[in-house]
């Protein structure tokens, strides 16, 4: 049995001679987007601007390369790319996650090793695209990857984009693996919160990825937002965030109904339009997306602009964050930097890929 010694932000398990640091991810974890120039070509600076914005605005963290950052549409090197540049522009500041949508799971196994040596500090890991797997199959693919490095990893579940459905039943088989920390829950289904918290108590740490359900899951119990239409709004965000931490739901509910048009917006087909859309009109970035999407045009464009614009328009002013709430996210920060040590480094002789665990 492991034995757990607790530290302000990350928890030791001693697992046999390996030591494995756990981090203690909590708060607001954008999905953040990745700008392109016109001509589609990565702007490594625009998305450094808006990473920025983002740390002032009080993130814990920040995921790149996730649905929101296109992944899919980027080539191989152009990720790496991208993870090196923006872990040198985060510098430690908070934890630097990248997603990993890989079709196959030796791809998957490539990435993550990658990222490792690139310097992110965890992973978001989404099952194997372009293929609707059984739970056998899924579960495989999991901890093949994880076996593959030795960073923290965040399990995603969106079975309304990606078809593969991880169950709370799943999630509580695959606890036994150590450098799975975090669940970043996206079925809907709100049920799914009490029902994890069930069967695993606090194993790992509970992440909705809804933006118009995040009210409903804070009120569950979370511990964490991977945002999306927030990025457009981050002092906005932050500050909702942080009254269903203080337990203000009366401000959070008020703000929320102000918010929640906007939040909508995450959860369309074209979602990563609209969210672009959204970040050039609050002047953080521009709408340009990697083809096959393209840019919003005629009627569709209107209403999303209506939308915004009134979001816009009806901002509600917000505190400036304290000095003290400044002072306790440096705190963080700083421990944080932990994190650039990853869990135990995976062993030498891997089980091959292939084999079902």
């Amino acid at each position: 049995m492991s034995a757990h010694v607790s530290a302000p932000s990350l928890t030791i398990l001693f697992c046999g001679r390996d030591i494995m640091k756990k981090p203690s991810w909590q708060g607001v974890f954008p999905a953040i987007t990745t700008q392109f120039k016109k001509d589609q070509t990565l702007d490594p600076a625009a998305t450094a601007r808006h990473v920025e914005a983002l740390i002032d605005s009080g993130v814990s963290g920040i995921i790149f390369l996730g649905s929101l950052g296109e992944n899919q549409a980027l080539l191989p090197d152009e990720k790496r790319h991208c993870l090196q540049e923006m872990v040198r522009t985060v510098n430690g500041r908070v934890p630097v996650l990248s997603g990993v949508a890989e079709s196959s799971t030796a791809e998957a196994c490539h990435y993550v090793r990658d990222a490792e040596r690139l310097g992110a500090d965890g992973l978001m890991l989404m099952p194997a695209m372009l293929y609707r797997g059984d739970a056998r199959e899924t579960m495989a693919h999991f901890r093949a990857t994880a076996r593959a490095t030795g960073l923290p990893i965040m399990i995603y579940n969106n079975p309304i984009s990606y078809a593969n459905d991880i169950t709370p039943e799943m999630f509580a088989e695959l606890a036994e693996v150590k450098n799975f920390v975090a669940l970043k829950e996206s079925s809907g289904n709100t049920r799914r919160i009490t029902d994890i918290h069930n069967l695993v108590g606090d194993r790992y740490a509970l992440f909705t990825g809804v933006d118009d359900l995040v009210l409903e899951t804070a009120i569950l119990g979370i511990d964490g937002w991977v945002a999306g239409t927030g990025m457009a709004f981050p002092a906005e965000n932050q500050y909702f965030w942080e009254l269903t931490r203080a337990g203000k739901w009366e401000k959070a509910r008020e703000l929320y109904r102000w918010f929640t048009p906007l939040l909508h917006l995450d959860v369309h087909t074209k979602f990563v339009q609209y969210i672009k859309l959204a970040v050039q009109e609050c002047g953080l970035g521009v709408e340009w997306v990697r083809a096959p999407r393209l840019p919003l045009t005629g009627a569709e464009r209107k209403q999303i602009l209506k939308i915004i614009h009134a979001g816009i328009a009806n901002r509600p002013k917000v505190p400036k964050r304290s000095s003290l709430s400044r002072n306790a996210a440096d705190g963080h920060n700083l421990r944080s930097g932990l994190l650039r040590q990853p869990l135990a480094r995976a062993a030498n002789n891997q089980p091959p890929i292939t084999q079902s665990a």
